[in-house]
């Protein structure tokens, strides 16, 4: 009976996998096509083919419409699946290394520490590098802010993470709303630490540093992309690497260490991996909170505990969510965009007040 059951449970697990792929790929066309300008779908889908050797014609790439579908709205709609995707291997990983459902990078200061890195990088970079590099990055070609980002939003989402590290492990308690606390006020201080660099920097520059702050998809190009779909790849082959250590990891530390694993190593490694994550794509598209906390407590809610499900169904439901997040957020304001991050931030901040209040109940 229970290897029956066993057998059910993956299949449901299967089907629910299969199904959000399918919705994923039934969503990138509807959402490319839409906008403060709607294109025919038809359109779309041929602009899309005409890219391809073989498929399509030419006189689709020199429509009008080519440059919003192709340059503009799928490198968007694109980096916004892999975001969500990212955010919710993030959320999931330091809730697994912290033993707390609540945990999430924006909730515990990483985004807020990737976001003084970026800060740092967009106003100060010049003045913290060494003037040979500079003139090294010059002849080559690069500009400084996206060399030098991607590296400053890691180091600060990494000294965050290092903060929280420490507070887990000798805080006098180390109950889930302890920890949850300390990495409200880490949030905090980095936060007001960046809206400080802010106030003494160039004010001119202060509208570039707005949207990594509040989060958007605006600067979103080709180039863009292979950077942080490529950090979520290897994160996410790492994790179900060592997925198994991880379910270890949830019955306790002493289960764990029984079963002879390095408890220190293991959540030191999997507090890099998603200070990583977060700081790739805080680099890319800004702090967006929020994902991290409720797809993982959605995909635990379908297929249960297991860490390796919970990570693929996460990372799956991420990808679907965000890039419709963005739509909304491009039309509510249209033909402005209202910046994501404030959206997510409502919709995630009513849901872990529903999550508090679910914990509440069970409490008393």
């Amino acid at each position: 009976m229970t290897m029956t059951r066993a057998c059910h449970n993956k299949k449901a697990y299967f089907r629910w996998v299969y199904a959000i792929l399918a919705l994923i790929f039934v969503s990138m066309p509807l959402v490319v096509m839409s906008g403060s300008v709607t294109i025919p779908l038809s359109e779309t889908v041929n602009i899309f083919l005409s890219h391809f050797p073989f498929v399509g014609s030419d006189e689709a790439i020199r429509s009008g419409a080519n440059t919003i579908i192709w340059e503009l709205r799928l490198p968007r709609t694109l980096l916004a699946c892999i975001a969500g995707a990212g955010f919710a291997l993030a959320g999931t990983t330091l809730q697994v290394a912290t033993r707390n459902t609540l945990a999430e990078p924006h909730l515990l200061g990483v985004s807020s520490g990737a976001v003084l890195g970026a800060v740092i990088a967009t106003l100060h970079a010049g003045e913290l590098l060494p003037a040979f590099l500079l003139s090294e990055l010059s002849l080559s070609g690069f500009s400084l802010p996206a060399f030098s980002l991607p590296a400053f939003a890691f180091a600060g989402a990494l000294l965050a993470t290092c903060c929280i590290a420490l507070m887990n492990r000798y805080l006098p308690s180390s109950s889930p709303l302890t920890l949850l606390m300390s990495g409200v006020a880490i949030s905090f201080i980095f936060a007001s630490l960046a809206n400080l660099l802010l106030f003494l920097g160039d004010h001119r520059a202060s509208h570039q540093v707005i949207f990594w702050m509040l989060g958007g998809f605006g600067l979103a190009r080709w180039e863009n992309i292979f950077l942080p779909f490529s950090v979520c790849c290897i994160a996410y082959v790492y994790l179900m690497y060592q997925s198994s250590k991880m379910n270890a990891l949830l019955l306790g530390d002493e289960t764990a260490h029984s079963l002879g694993i390095a408890i220190e190593r293991l959540r030191l490694q999997l507090f890099v991996c998603s200070a990583m994550v977060t700081a790739v794509l805080v680099a890319s598209c800004g702090a967006i909170g929020f994902i991290g906390l409720v797809m993982p407590h959605i995909a635990r809610s379908i297929v249960g505990g297991s860490t390796q499900r919970v990570l693929t169904l996460s990372a799956l439901l991420g990808a679907l969510f965000l890039p419709w997040a963005d739509l909304l957020a491009r039309l509510i304001l249209s033909p402005e965009e209202l910046p994501i991050g404030i959206l997510t931030g409502l919709l995630g901040g009513f849901f872990f007040l529903f999550i508090l209040a679910k914990k509440s109940r069970s409490i008393f």
